[in-house]
């Protein structure tokens, strides 16, 4: 990650510890849900999904909070660490923790985050006030949508559904990058001095309800077609209310909207 320049602390109408609550609290609950209810029914793995929107939701707004002091390429690089360190820490948790398998994953993102932390802003000296805090949250909540979208596929947390029907499909690379996209990219599309918090956000649902959608496609191989059409259904109704949103809030906050046509054919450039 490097500096882009001078920056300072997000402002935002949500404040950081309602959102950590609801991204921590709500990724959990529904990661709990449908790894319990899908057992009755696979059509409640869709739970999972709603569960990674929070998480998702919850890390871009950390994004947000520490790239707003300045960081250039480190928007997308920040996004991808929290993934990373969301892999290692959901396989780990969910080896050894059992039950209580999320509950691990996201103690040891917890740990992780911290100790990266430390390091970018000790050892590699950028200097950011919140940037330990941040890394926590990235961590925990990249951990969460991990585990989320996993149980989506897999239509459970264990740890051998998750290998056999997330890792050793290769789906794992899928949810690494739509998850990433998720926590990365609202605040790289509406960053500047106009920035605002719901604006970025709506995005953030937008793009973390499509990681649900994807996920729900490929459910259908392990959980069946019945499941897989419902959480794309809530995951297409989700992603349809957050665009309106969003197409909301950049009509209020641009100077103009305007049609721009068509584009001109290559006679008429002539």
């Amino acid at each position: 990650m490097s500096a882009g320049g001078a920056g300072g602390e997000a402002k935002g109408g949500y404040p950081p510890n309602t959102i950590i609550g609801i991204g921590a609290a709500g990724g959990l609950l529904g990661i709990y849900l449908a790894h319990f209810l899908s057992g009755i029914n696979p059509a409640f793995s869709f739970l999972g999904g709603i569960g990674a929107i929070c998480a998702i939701v919850w890390g871009a707004d950390a994004v947000r909070r520490v790239a707003s002091y300045g960081l250039g390429t480190g928007v997308p690089s920040i996004g991808m660490i929290a993934l990373g360190m969301g892999i290692v820490a959901a396989l780990f948790g969910l080896s050894v923790g059992g039950i209580a398998g999320p509950i691990v994953s996201f103690i040891a993102a917890a740990v992780i985050g911290a100790i990266i932390g430390v390091l970018a802003n000790k050892v590699i000296g950028m200097g950011i006030p919140i940037m330990e805090r941040a890394m926590v949250e990235i961590a925990g909540a990249g951990t969460l949508a991990i585990i989320g979208l996993s149980t989506v596929i897999a239509g459970s947390f264990e740890y051998g559904a998750v290998i056999e029907n997330v890792v050793s499909t290769g789906f794992i690379a899928m949810i690494f990058i739509i998850g990433g996209m998720g926590i990365l990219h609202p605040f790289n599309a509406n960053l500047g001095p106009d920035e605002k918090q719901d604006r970025t956000l709506s995005v953030a649902v937008e793009k973390a309800s499509l990681a649900m959608i994807i996920s729900g496609i490929a459910s259908s191989i392990n959980e069946g077609m019945g499941a897989a059409i419902v959480t794309v259904l809530v995951g297409l109704a989700i992603w349809y209310m957050a665009f309106n949103k969003y197409y909301g809030f950049v009509k209020r906050d641009a100077h103009a909207v305007v049609g721009t046509g068509l584009l001109p054919s290559a006679e008429e450039l002539e």
